[in-house]
């Protein structure tokens, strides 16, 4: 059975966007900066190991409206070339790209997960957007979070666990990475 993870690029206070998400900041202002050491160029080796490998275990996508629409257009195509789950309150046809497509999941974070596990096979379903994997989260279907820490503090912005409506959750750390200037955290989630 798949696993359902985030992989997120965090700054050191906790921030995996910048404040004022638009079309034209779609990371919010200064959100850029998480993201500089997977375009860098040259990539060190040991980010670019953890890159490829996070991006050949994806089967599927799960991700929340406001990431597909600040997203989509500057994709041009679907984020992974595997299928994606748009969670949304407003239903849309199935959106065909190039390298897969959009559905749009009305009826909750259980039903979009459902999907995405059935269509992700053995590989990892990928949760983007922060407050997608907060209700992921809240319904107890989070497996496994990866953390790349950079080293900025942004100050402000979005947090990837501002608001979670559960209990504790415990995590067992399973890797670090330390990379060229960003640290790769992996951690298990621990069921009861």
């Amino acid at each position: 059975m798949s696993r359902v993870s985030v992989d997120m690029s965090m700054s050191l206070d906790g921030f995996v966007a910048g404040p004022n998400t638009t079309a034209a900041h779609p990371l919010g202002e200064g959100g850029e900066l998480l993201h500089r050491w997977l375009f860098a160029d040259p990539q060190h080796p040991r980010d670019r190991q953890v890159a490829i490998e996070q991006r050949a275990a994806v089967g599927a996508v799960v991700l929340g409206r406001r990431t597909f629409d600040v997203g989509a257009p500057i994709w041009a195509d679907v984020p992974y070339p595997v299928p994606c789950f748009v969670l949304t309150h407003r239903p849309e046809d199935e959106l065909v790209m190039a390298s897969g497509s959009f559905t749009f999941v009305t009826t909750g974070v259980d039903d979009a997960i459902r999907v995405a596990r059935a269509a992700a096979g053995n590989r990892t379903v990928q949760v983007m957007g922060a407050e997608t994997v907060q209700q992921v989260v809240a319904a107890g279907l989070l497996d496994e979070v990866q953390v790349n820490l950079v080293p900025v503090l942004l100050g402000r912005g979005v947090r990837m666990f501002d608001r979670l409506v559960t209990d504790h959750v415990e995590l067992e750390r399973t890797r670090v990475v330390e990379g060229g200037s960003v640290t790769h955290l992996r951690f298990r989630v621990v069921t009861k």
